[in-house]
């Protein structure tokens, strides 16, 4: 499995500089590739590189691998547009977002990420140096700063390319380690998942983790944004660039404290983990003025990414379930009416009476639709029960029994 791990870079001013100059010669670079690649209509690698490397290469000084990496980088850029495309993440045919995407080449910021591969950057774990290459030459000896952990993951799993990022006047290095994922076990039960924007999750166990603070945080910073944006002073401008990100800080903290609880609570009872399967929400849900903030700053994809990776690690299962009626489908008798979800907290089945926390209602129902899948065999099964990972299998009368 892929993990990333990030190193805080400490260059000198000479350094850094030289540092910066590289960055912006390799975008200014990788947007020539771009309209290239973007009126002849090839975004594959191999057809791309013989059109762009030579003039690349001696137009804006960079060395072959630097020129190489920029080539991958666009054809990544384009790859991934159009998965957004082939997803609709950017909207039907003929939306306005979407013939933005698609009627002009991909652009990259002045300081935007390079990769750098093993012939253009060495790691030093012992003395926590990097070498590196730049424009101006190569750099060496420039320190680096890390968790314990961070450093013994550097030094025993990295593999392939290290992403050199500029942010906020700061330097990192993203570096992908490769380490071996434990086999999945067996679940002899799930935990069901509810996500949501008032109740961040709650568990199928009745565990839930309220939205007001975050969502009160997120005012707070909505708020002082406007106020120093109308402000418009020197020292206004100043605050705005400390609060840059601090919101977004925040709720990632947060998700990874859920994420964290949920796995250790699944690996520690050999359960499995339901979540919903939210893609393309946002564009299927229709909300109201003072509602949008909330929904398009809501981390549900975050929160389920940082499960899923905790997960493979502690080799528990993760499966994601269709969320339809979830909400409104009684946990108990599986009566399924509009009804029966009285307010945003109470669910009252109108069929058996049975009430309780909406959410919870609603992460039961998860549970309940991943035992299904799993015993059914439409979602990966672990090699360790006698049959290859994805392998279906018939489900007998008795498989569904005790999933209700």
């Amino acid at each position: 499995m892929k993990i990333v791990v990030r190193v805080k870079l400490e260059p000198s001013p000479c350094q850094a500089d030289a540092l910066t100059a590289t960055l912006r010669a390799c975008n200014r670079a990788a947007n020539h590739i771009s309209e290239v690649a973007f009126a002849k209509g090839e975004i594959r690698r191999n057809g791309l590189q013989p059109l762009v490397y030579r003039h690349v290469k001696n137009a804006y000084e960079l060395g072959a691998q630097a020129t190489v990496r920029s080539v991958k980088k666009v054809c990544d850029a384009y790859a991934t547009l159009k998965a957004n495309l082939r997803a609709g993440n950017l909207g039907p045919k003929g939306s306005k977002r979407r013939n933005k995407a698609e009627s002009r080449p991909i652009a990259f910021h002045p300081e935007a990420a390079q990769p750098f591969d093993d012939r253009m950057l060495s790691w030093n774990t012992d003395e926590k140096t990097v070498s590196i290459w730049t424009t101006a030459g190569r750099l060496k000896g420039i320190g680096f700063r890390c968790s314990s952990a961070a450093l013994r993951m550097l030094t025993e799993h990295r593999r392939g390319e290290s992403d050199l990022v500029h942010r906020d006047g700061q330097w990192y290095l993203y570096a992908t380690c490769d380490i071996p994922a434990p086999p999945l076990a067996e679940p002899t039960d799930w935990i069901g998942v509810d996500l949501g924007i008032v109740n961040i999750a709650t568990t199928s166990d009745g565990v839930v983790w309220a939205g007001r603070g975050l969502n009160r945080h997120r005012a707070r910073m909505v708020a002082l944004r406007a106020k120093l944006q109308r402000k418009g002073t020197k020292s206004a401008k100043r605050a705005l660039k400390r609060q840059r990100r601090k919101e977004s800080r925040r709720a990632t903290e947060i998700n990874h404290i859920i994420s964290k609880t949920i796995v250790t609570a699944a690996e520690r009872t050999s359960r499995g983990i339901a979540l919903e399967d939210l893609t393309g929400i946002r564009e299927r849900v229709k909300a109201k003025h003072d509602q949008r903030y909330l929904l398009h700053s809501w981390a549900f994809a975050q929160l389920g990414t940082f499960v899923e990776y905790k997960a493979q690690r502690a080799g528990v299962p993760v499966v994601r379930v269709n969320p339809a009626y979830t909400s409104r489908q009684c946990s108990a008798c599986w009566h399924t009416h509009k009804k029966n979800r009285v307010d945003q907290a109470t669910f009252a089945c109108r069929a058996c009476g049975m009430t309780m926390h909406a959410d919870v209602n609603g992460s039961r129902n998860i549970r309940h639709r991943a035992a299904g899948a799993w015993q059914r065999g439409t979602v990966n099964c672990p090699t360790s029960t006698g049959r290859s990972a994805g392998q279906t299998r018939t489900p007998s009368r008795g498989d569904f029994s005790g999933t209700r």
